[in-house]
């Protein structure tokens, strides 16, 4: 019997889990461990910041889904992995700490035949300071980023309409909240779903709402902005955004580094090196991420972190990490097949893995601070990600270790996408977008970096209905209901 552990149970590590005991069966076993008692549909948690749904709506318990699979659930955090072994005993073992209630802080020794890292991010607010860190989240700012942060932010907004209600005008900051960050699409939703919300409590008249983004162009969300076909033209996305901007009537900064945050206020450098305050009422920032910090260990104790993880945290894997210079950078620089180099039967997907750098040029400000977009590995990626992996890994199992493995290379990968901007049945808009490929390749496709004919895009009520249906049906995927297996990712 072979072991496949997974570490993570968002979007990549839960599909990658669930295709594989499906495919595995009885005769070998899969485990999961993830820290959360709960799957989080987290595209939806923009909707649960405004009001518009519950943390009840877009998550579900994971302990009965993976009952039903014959999946082997380990509520805990990986803390460390040895792919050696160590001296008694050459089998590789991930150490995990639970933090399952009755059992917080025992920690225990999970042997794997095959490793996926799946853990997705650490939301590392404490890079800025007073952007929140763990009790302290939420004292000047707000997030988005889980179910419970949006439930508490929902409640902080309901205070400021209240204030509006009364005559008190308030001002609004949304966007990332630091140089280096990514989901800046998490942070574009959640502003104009807070302007839709406001027309509809009828104060929009007494808010003043500004975003604040690491992009050095409206639109570049990024990954180097797009151009797509909109009404018969090519669009590029810089267009797309200001003008929905513009006629939303939200203010921008762009190109900046949020370097502190205090009650009310945030300073911030922008790319030419310029330093400003910026002071509001309401502020949802998103933090920058790195790795969740797992160590790694040779078989004699010594600490190989290095060996398997880049400087974030992240896992490294079949990867160019030597591109250099943003004029050396090509599409075949990115990952195939996620496969960890050093070590054959350890792979990563989603988040977790390192990119080769990132999609957007780099840009950094005179006194030499990085300011631009990290690449975004969420979503419909993470989902084709993680079911590569264990398609891979289930074919060395059944097949012999010598099996070919499979391939989800970005640079060849097209992905969907829903932009929300107001919630409603008959208000509701929504920007549902192709782009193909994900990391553009100007080799095969020069001028854009991607092709126009798979990469389009528009605004209006039916992108808003899509976003709710997918909602509800990627619900329903990850319960594993019947039929699960034939909604793609």
């Amino acid at each position: 019997m072979a072991r496949l552990v997974v570490l993570g149970g968002g979007v990549s590590g839960h599909t990658a889990a669930t295709f594989a005991a499906k495919w595995l069966g009885s005769a070998h076993e899969v485990v999961v461990v993830t820290p959360n008692s709960k799957w989080n549909w987290i595209p939806s948690n923009i909707w649960v910041g405004v009001g518009q749904m519950t943390a009840e709506d877009v998550t579900f318990d994971l302990a009965p889904v993976y009952a039903k699979a014959g999946i082997n659930y380990k509520q805990a955090k990986a803390v460390s992995i040895n792919p050696e072994g160590k001296e008694s005993s050459d089998k590789p073992f991930v150490t995990i700490e639970y933090t399952q209630s009755g059992k917080e802080g025992e920690s225990e020794e999970v042997e794997y035949d095959y490793l996926i890292n799946a853990t997705g991010p650490k939301l590392n607010f404490g890079a800025t300071p007073g952007l929140g860190e763990g009790s302290q989240l939420g004292e000047h700012t707000v997030s988005v980023c889980t179910a419970d942060h949006a439930a508490h932010a929902s409640d902080e907004l309901d205070k400021c309409i209240e204030k509006m209600k009364a005559g008190e005008r308030q001002k609004f900051l949304i966007g990332t909240g630091h140089g280096m960050c990514t989901c800046q699409g998490a942070a574009f939703e959640y502003i104009f779903n807070i302007e839709h919300e406001l027309k509809k409590a009828g104060v929009r008249d007494m808010a003043d709402i500004k975003w604040i983004s690491n992009e050095s162009f409206l639109g570049d969300f990024g990954v180097g902005g797009l151009h797509m076909k909109a009404m018969g033209f090519a669009v590029s996305s810089k267009i797309f955004a200001e003008s929905l901007f513009t006629e939303r009537n939200v203010d921008w900064i762009i190109g900046a580094h949020v370097s502190k945050v205090e009650s009310g206020k945030v300073e911030y450098e922008l790319l030419d090196g310029s330093t400003g305050e910026e002071e509001f009422d309401f502020s949802m920032l998103i933090p920058p991420f790195a790795g969740v910090g797992i160590k790694a260990f040779g078989k004699d104790g010594s600490d190989i972190t290095d060996t398997m993880f880049a400087p974030n945290g992240f896992l490294k894997v079949d990867a160019n990490y030597a591109a250099g210079a943003y004029e050396n950078w090509k599409a075949s620089d990115w990952p195939r097949t996620y496969q960890n180099p050093t070590y054959g039967n350890v792979f990563a997907c989603g988040i977790a893995f390192a990119p080769p750098h990132p999609i957007s040029k780099p840009m950094k400000s005179p006194n030499g601070t990085m300011i631009g977009p990290t690449p975004p590995r969420t979503g419909m990626p993470s989902g084709i990600m993680g079911k590569t992996v264990a398609h891979s890994i289930c074919d060395r199992i059944l097949k012999g270790e010598n099996a070919p493995l499979h391939e989800a290379s970005m640079a060849e990968m097209g992905a969907a996408c829903v932009a929300s901007a107001g919630k409603g049945v008959f208000s509701g808009t929504a920007a549902a977008m192709t782009i193909y490929p994900v990391v553009p390749d100007f080799e095969k496709y020069p001028g854009t970096g991607r092709d126009t004919d798979y990469t389009f895009g528009e605004i209006g009520l039916a992108g808003h209905w899509i976003k709710h249906i997918l909602h509800h049906l990627f619900m329903y995927k990850a319960k594993l209901n019947p039929g699960w297996t034939m909604i793609p990712e």
